[in-house]
């Protein structure tokens, strides 16, 4: 493999050390404003909200449409006036819609009347990319023991009111962020309630297809379903980690990709993989109290989420829950046995939990809203060479803050990035082509793996890009 050889390149590592002591120096890692989101997000509004949602009685995908007080219409109502309420506080700063699509009789084996999936969507409109989007989400529909059973009461007050409490209340705290004289997003964040994800994550796949037709450039989903439990089945109280799922590469990928992989590393980095450190890495810089879990798989052992309709459409997506489940109060009809108390209801979530969980959630989007944009085009070389050289394409935002980019790696076994090395804007100021070139010195590229992120002036840093092309 042939390496390329830029003298300036060479000079000017001769002082880069010293270069990047100082310009480390010259922001912060920290944003205030981060800590001020965890502050604002109430306990009191989840609780009442999850408690407002199982009072609907049924959110079943094919409940009442018609009751203003029962049933997955109501519900769904509901949904958007909160967010249209919430839009009317910060000067019609969230763009509220419903996505509808009919689903016939048959489409599956849950499916047994004709019914329209209805999703809610707000939309925190960026001011320099409103075509990127980062997305939480939350499932509307409820069930019990029998998933076509649509007129048992199933109040579904963790699985799924707690997600879509979730995503209200971070809409209500970012919103804030979103007016006149406020530090707007650069990037557009959408709150996504969706529905049909018990009869077989339809709402979740209409979504996903529709933002592939029109376009969008999702910068990830988190899915949030079941976000407010601490009493596992296994006997375990927890209310401080939480588990992330996220598969290792894009089921999309070609098999030229696949065929790369296998001789040039990225098993465990797919762009899925990267939302999922990022969120890690987010939650333990402001919220060290949290133990985030790294899960290696897409879900749980057999299961699915409403992150993997967008997974399929080759967009990053992850899945956010508790990291110990009570299946006696998962899917089940209220009822008590040998005094044993089944069923989903309000007193099965602990709403503190649900509040920390939000919170994660709503500084993820923060930072993915305030921050720039990923390097693209992200390339590697260093074949039998001391050194190890990436490339990639400057990040086009004329008017961001971008102060210079943060190499990133870590040994091939270790789930975290480990080292980094922030590299100014100014490194790169005789580069004029589109593509910038940096040389890690004495990093040996077979004993490693390697990232590139964008950084803002406050601290904002993208999402981790994974090289998926050779310099030669």
């Amino acid at each position: 493999m042939k390496l390329l050889h830029i003298p300036l390149l060479f000079l000017l590592l001769l002082f880069s050390t010293l270069s990047f002591a100082q310009k480390t120096d010259s922001y912060s890692e920290y944003d205030p404003k981060i800590y001020e989101i965890i502050k604002n997000i109430s306990t009191k509004n989840v609780e009442k909200d999850v408690k407002k949602l199982a009072e609907f009685g049924t959110r079943h995908t094919l409940s009442d449409t018609v009751s203003e007080t029962r049933g997955i219409g109501a519900a769904r109502r509901w949904i958007k006036a909160e967010f249209d309420k919430i839009s009317a506080e910060c000067n019609g700063c969230l763009e509220v819609s419903y996505q509808r699509n009919l689903l016939k009789k048959g489409a599956n084996e849950r499916i047994v009347n004709d019914v329209w999936i209805v999703n809610v969507v707000a939309v925190l409109r960026g001011t320099e990319n409103p075509n990127s989007y980062a997305i939480m989400s939350g499932d509307i529909d409820s069930r019990a023991s029998d998933v076509t059973n649509y007129t048992i009461d199933a109040p579904g007050a963790n699985d799924n009111a707690t997600g879509i409490a979730g995503i209200l209340e971070a809409a209500r705290v970012l919103s804030k962020y979103h007016v006149e004289g406020k530090s707007k997003f650069k990037n557009s964040i959408a709150f996504a309630a969706l529905s049909g994800e018990e009869q077989g994550l339809f709402g979740g796949q209409f979504m996903a297809k529709q933002a592939k037709k029109d376009g969008w450039d999702i910068i990830g989903v988190i899915n949030n379903d079941m976000i407010g439990n601490i009493e596992g089945v296994d006997g375990v109280i927890d209310n401080r980690s939480f588990r992330i799922f996220s598969e290792p590469t894009p089921t999309t990928e070609t098999e030229q990709e696949r065929n790369r992989r296998r001789y040039y590393g990225g098993e465990i980095d797919g762009i899925s993989r990267q939302l999922a450190r990022y969120i890690h890495s987010t939650t333990q810089k402001y919220m060290p109290e949290m133990n985030p879990t790294m899960i290696y798989r897409l879900d749980r052992f057999g299961r699915g989420g409403h992150h993997r309709p967008f997974n399929d459409e080759g967009f990053a997506g992850v899945r956010i829950m508790e990291s110990h489940e009570n299946y006696n109060r998962q899917h089940q009809d209220i009822r008590e046995e040998d005094g044993i108390k089944y069923g989903d209801v309000v007193e099965g979530v602990n709403f503190d939990y649900l509040a920390k969980l939000t919170s994660v959630n709503a500084i993820v989007l923060a930072n993915l809203g305030w921050s720039p944009l990923a390097p693209q085009n992200v390339k590697i070389g260093g074949a039998v060479q001391p050194s190890t050289t990436l490339s990639w394409e400057k990040t086009k935002q004329e008017k961001s803050t971008i102060i210079g980019y943060k190499i990133y790696w870590r040994e091939t076994t270790a789930p975290q990035w480990q080292y980094a090395r922030f590299v100014p804007k100014e490194f790169f100021k005789e580069n004029t082509t589109e593509q910038i070139i940096f040389v890690l010195e004495n990093i040996v590229i077979d004993n490693y793996l390697f990232g590139v992120a964008t950084v803002d002036e406050n601290g904002h840093e993208s999402i981790v890009s994974f090289p998926r092309e050779v310099i030669r």
